[in-house]
């Protein structure tokens, strides 16, 4: 038997090393096993988030949504640019130094904090045990007091469009193509396949997107959504509802879709094919007998509100438990994970835990969505102020959009904020400590923001509940 320590964690993701991390600065012996391997053969840190998700998807948004305003966009600020182009080579070569830069910093902070690094395949045995093995196929088994899994999620295969090398791809293969895809289909019409197929259509790729469901965005606030979907069908994105995909067959080097709609089965050719369609949690081999742990019907760990198992000492956190997949929920997990360890009170409000997907504009929402609020039985009011009403929007040329604010008719109390517009994905934070103290629309309309700023329309929105809003024609006149 090896080491003993006072916490194990099992994955080195976002909840992950976050976990270890924080344990490790409250004084607990603590390890991290990793067995995620980079193109050099080197074990790195940061899970599906910063390899192959969150920050090279982000990069690669980034980088092709500039390319796009110095196309299209400066001209309109007196800007005179000729002949952009786009070296896709040195995108990708760029994305690549940032995952890197960003995966070994996690290396130097576990350094840091004392964090021990395990490198290779985790397995939890009973009696909160870790088996362990390495890349050489050794196995060595370590005991815990506590043990963490933070296994993360794997995207979702699907029997019609099988997995083939560059041709039909994951959305971690999306991130590595070479060349801009003449046409690109992708299967799923959510917060990744929207971001992915932004990234190819700004880059010149016709578009086709085929989603299951007949509703586009349902976890989205119906209003926020549809505004979500003009935007983006005007930027080019062919957004096919309702289009269950039936098989799809690889000839000569291109892919052939068949799929049906409310039309019948129809037929489309693509250079690529990406699937996106969901992820599941990643339990594959996870654990041995008599552990005590036990899975759900859809293969998430169970787990009770402060991620504790049903085995003593053993937490799981992130993607392989309910909620939403979000790195940063992981991340406050494990927080809150090692803080119960030792011993202090904690816990987490899975009610303020902020969505946002990065296109341009971007969408950004916290709490419950109109319809939903109104489903929980609340008297709903809502204020909304559009982006085009903003001076600091005007001036940045992106008046896209709106802030929404969904409120308890009886109390004022913030149910919910929604957010289409530039910088959404920043502008919700200020919702999401609103909400987190128990805010009224009152307390964010009593509040004063900074002018020329794009949060004020989060302000004028909490005006707008009332119809108190400044700078928009409102309904009421008088308190």
């Amino acid at each position: 038997m090896a080491d003993k320590f006072d916490v194990i964690v099992i994955g080195a993701g976002p909840g992950g090393y976050v976990a270890a991390i924080r344990a490790a600065q409250l004084g607990l012996k603590t390890a991290c096993v990793e067995k995620w391997v980079n193109k050099e053969g080197k074990t790195v840190h940061g899970g599906t988030c910063l390899n192959v998700g969150c920050i090279p998807s982000k990069s690669l948004l980034e980088t092709s949504h500039k390319f796009v305003e110095a196309r299209d966009e400066y001209g309109d600020l007196g800007i005179n640019v000729s002949d952009v182009s786009m070296d896709i080579e040195k995108m990708m070569a760029r994305k690549d130094k940032v995952v890197s830069q960003l995966t070994g910093g996690i290396s130097g902070l576990f350094k840091a904090n004392g964090v021990t690094s395990i490198e290779g395949t985790g397995r939890l045995l009973k009696d909160r045990k870790v088996e362990v093995t390495g890349h050489d196929g050794e196995s060595q088994t370590y005991e815990a007091e506590n043990v963490v899994i933070a296994t993360g999620s794997v995207p979702v295969d699907i029997p019609p469009a099988p997995m083939t090398e560059d041709l039909i791809v994951d959305s971690s293969g999306a991130l590595e193509f070479q060349e801009v895809p003449k046409r690109l289909g992708v299967i799923g019409a959510g917060v990744i396949g929207l971001e992915l197929g932004s990234v190819w259509r700004r880059l010149g790729s016709e578009v086709t997107m085929l989603e299951a469901l007949d509703t586009f965005l349902p976890v989205v606030d119906e209003q926020i959504s549809k505004e979500t979907y003009k935007q983006l069908t005007k930027q080019g994105l062919n957004i096919r509802l309702g289009a269950r995909v039936t098989g799809s067959e690889v000839r000569d080097n291109e892919v052939v879709v068949k799929y049906t709609d409310s039309d019948g089965e129809q037929e489309q050719t693509f250079d690529k094919l990406i699937v996106c369609v969901g992820r599941r949690p990643y339990t594959e081999n996870l654990l041995g007998d008599g552990t005590g742990v036990e899975l759900d019907e859809r293969g998430f760990i169970q787990v009770d509100d402060v991620c504790q198992t049903k085995a003593p000492g053993v937490y799981a956190i992130g993607d392989v438990v309910r909620g939403p997949m979000l790195a940063h929920k992981g991340s406050e997990e494990g927080v809150m994970v090692a803080d119960i360890i030792h011993g202090e009170k904690a816990e987490m409000n899975y009610e303020a835990i902020p969505s946002v997907i990065y296109t341009a504009p971007e969408v950004a929402w916290v709490g419950r969505s109109e319809q939903q609020a109104k489903k929980d039985g609340f008297d709903v009011k809502t204020g909304v102020f559009p982006f085009s009403a903003s001076g600091r929007a005007m001036a940045n040329n992106a008046t896209e959009g709106m802030v929404k604010v969904v409120t308890d008719a009886s109390t004022d109390r913030v149910l919910g904020v929604h957010i289409i517009g530039q910088h959404a994905g920043e502008l919700i934070a200020e919702a999401v400590i609103a909400m987190e103290f128990g805010s009224s629309a009152e307390d964010l309309a009593l509040t004063c923001f900074a002018h020329p700023t794009l949060s004020e329309a989060v302000h004028e929105a909490a005006l707008a509940v009332d119809g108190h809003a400044i700078h928009m024609a409102n309904r009421k006149k008088k308190r």
